[in-house]
């Protein structure tokens, strides 16, 4: 009977550390109006029942696709400001940068959502620019973005651990420690990931592929419901080993 004992594998749920709480949020994409009404749920919560440190942690995709990416970006600016927030990379924050560096890959960015993002900076650009006006609405994005707004792009982290929980905008590889992780994958996995019921060494916490509702397994949660196409923007609360997503 002791043999049986020794031999069972008694599996605990992941837990962060007493007195934290976090609130995570899935990809915004642009979608400030969701994001603000967020920011009163959040209040409305640490007012109601107080916690030593509670973390906000955002995902990733701040921008594209959604009509108020600049916005967005503002926002978590000035949130950062007065609580504790981790803001991390999502692949649609690297391609941004990318296309400040070569804006000839102002094209690849235009198919993932891009033109919204330069118009909420002002910009008018065409359905489908040309290289001349690729070079042209690149200058004009440099000159219209904000420097605190570059810095905030330039700033984020690829992932973030607390606890037993690992936090990251699209994945990991599995097989490949979490220390070990290249930054490609942290942004842009999916499917060897999703496919994946693997120990990935803690809880992993991503947003990257949309889902219709929160999907929570025992190795990850999956908290992107598609905020910029159906308004809701999901968040999940985690204290000790308890989650709720809202």
């Amino acid at each position: 009977m002791l043999g049986f004992l020794r031999s069972r594998r008694i599996v605990e749920p992941p837990q962060l550390p007493d007195g934290v709480r976090v609130y995570a949020f899935g990809d915004i994409h642009g979608r400030a109006d969701l994001l603000k009404k967020m920011f009163t749920v959040i209040d409305a919560d640490v007012s109601r029942s107080p916690v030593d440190r509670p973390i906000e942690i955002y995902l990733g995709d701040y921008i594209d696709r959604g009509p108020y990416s600049s916005e967005t970006i503002e926002l978590l600016i000035e949130r950062s400001q007065s609580r504790e927030t981790v803001c991390l990379k999502g692949n649609h924050e690297a391609y941004c940068l990318d296309v400040l560096r070569e804006p000839t890959k102002l094209e690849e960015w235009r198919q993932i959502g891009g033109l919204q993002t330069l118009m909420s900076y002002g910009l008018q650009p065409s359905l489908n620019p040309g290289a001349a006006e690729q070079a042209t609405l690149i200058r004009a994005l440099k000159e219209a973005m904000p420097r605190d707004h570059l810095r905030f792009l330039q700033n984020l982290k690829p992932s973030f651990t607390c606890g037993d929980f690992f936090f990251v905008h699209a994945g990991v590889r599995p097989g490949i420690p979490l220390k070990e992780q290249r930054e490609h994958d942290l942004l842009w996995i999916r499917d060897e990931f999703l496919d994946s019921n693997e120990n990935f060494g803690k809880f992993v916490v991503h947003g990257h592929t949309p889902v219709r509702e929160p999907d929570i397994r025992p190795n990850r949660a999956n908290i992107d419901t598609g905020a910029y196409a159906t308004g809701n923007l999901t968040l999940l609360t985690i204290q000790g080993s308890s989650m709720l997503a809202l």
